[in-house]
């Protein structure tokens, strides 16, 4: 592959005014004039093939390109996270992160201005290197290594600044939250909704959710430094080779936080045991040695504070209850999940986390 150039963080911008590629439907795909006129801003070499790419959200469509200077993914940016400021702010994050030798995937500059964004009748595009890499194995290893990558990534960035305002607000304390699960019995039917106690349910949850935030304030979270954050740093948003992140994807929701948020969820997000499709046979106890080996990675490269591990319970009791609340308050469920089942699930590992609050505080300490 050649070596991938370093764009600037100007914007390219081609005239018209609607995108003949827009699809209605499942799934957002790219028209023929839209993708040839697109790639014709790009330094491709010979190209060998293009195919579908048919991962992440159905909104932002992706073409894998294959020329004879490598492999590169195509991404047109769902509308709503096409804002082109904040694109740019995205951009001179990963950047910064590309410079410093951070695995992600580089973005690709455009021929003639070396922008690393296009912007084309309405649309705006990115232009990747494709790396290829397996799903989050689920071993000890490759979980230290999540804990380990999130460390550099917060090191690299400690003190990053942008001329870009970055977006602020998270999980903790987000009002959004109660006003999701006081929307949630509008939509179940009475007679399942009273059947099931959901308004016993939501409240218990609710419940939770405050008395987390609660004593996460009161450890003095609100007068933590602040820096960028990934504020989404699960499993899916990596790319393993032999337990070792070859890639971290997906910088969309980077922004100013304290870092324990981001480091709670990521305990969260590797410790949490799922497994078949029936919600009610998940079980309520998190994985205690994937959370240690999480933490033990992120504390090769940056040591926390005694707070900060404090602080990590009720931020995980935060951030499963939103990551819930939000996509049952607008459809009912939760993927392909009933949304009624999967809170039961939920607020019984928030309540084994409650519970065992002091035992993880003393794991993480240990």
């Amino acid at each position: 592959m050649t070596q991938p150039v370093s764009p600037s963080h100007s914007i390219a911008t081609s005239s018209g005014t609607t995108q003949s590629g827009r699809q209605t439907g499942a799934r957002e795909r790219f028209g023929v004039e839209e993708l040839s006129v697109v790639l014709s801003h790009y330094e491709l070499g010979v190209i060998e093939s293009i195919s579908e790419f048919p991962r992440g959200s159905r909104k932002a469509p992706k073409m894998l390109i294959v020329s004879d200077h490598g492999k590169f993914l195509l991404k047109r940016r769902a509308r709503g996270r096409d804002d082109p400021f904040k694109v740019a702010f995205c951009h001179a994050l990963q950047l910064h992160l590309a410079a410093q030798q951070f695995p992600l995937p580089h973005l690709i500059g455009t021929e003639t201005d070396n922008n690393s964004m296009l912007q084309w009748r309405g649309g705006v595009y990115e232009l990747f290197e494709y790396i290829p890499g397996q799903p989050y194995p689920q071993t000890l290893e490759s979980t230290y290594e999540a804990g380990k990558i999130l460390g550099l990534y917060h090191k690299l960035l400690e003190h990053f600044r942008s001329e870009w305002q970055p977006p602020t607000g998270s999980y903790h304390m987000a009002p959004a939250v109660e006003s999701g699960l006081r929307t949630i019995p509008s939509i179940i039917p009475p007679d399942i909704a009273s059947a099931a106690g959901v308004d016993q349910l939501l409240a218990s949850l609710l419940s939770h959710y405050k008395t987390g935030a609660e004593a996460v304030e009161k450890l003095g979270l609100e007068s933590w430094p602040r820096q960028i954050t990934h504020a989404d740093w699960h499993p899916g948003n990596m790319l393993f080779r032999d337990n070792h992140i070859v890639a971290v994807i997906d910088y969309d929701s980077a922004r100013l936080l304290q870092r324990v948020i981001d480091i709670a969820n990521g305990c969260l997000q590797f410790s949490i045991i799922g497994g078949e499709e029936d919600v009610r046979n998940w079980p309520d106890y998190l994985d205690e040695s994937r959370f240690k080996r999480f933490l033990r990675g992120y504390d090769e490269v940056m040591l926390l504070s005694q707070a900060e591990i404090r602080a990590i319970p009720g931020l995980m009791i935060e951030a499963l209850i939103a990551e819930a609340v939000f996509p049952i308050a607008a459809t009912g469920n939760f993927g392909r999940m009933e949304g009624l089942a999967f809170l039961q699930m939920v607020n019984r590992k928030v309540r084994w986390i409650a519970k065992h609050a002091s035992h993880l505080i003393s794991i993480a300490e240990g």
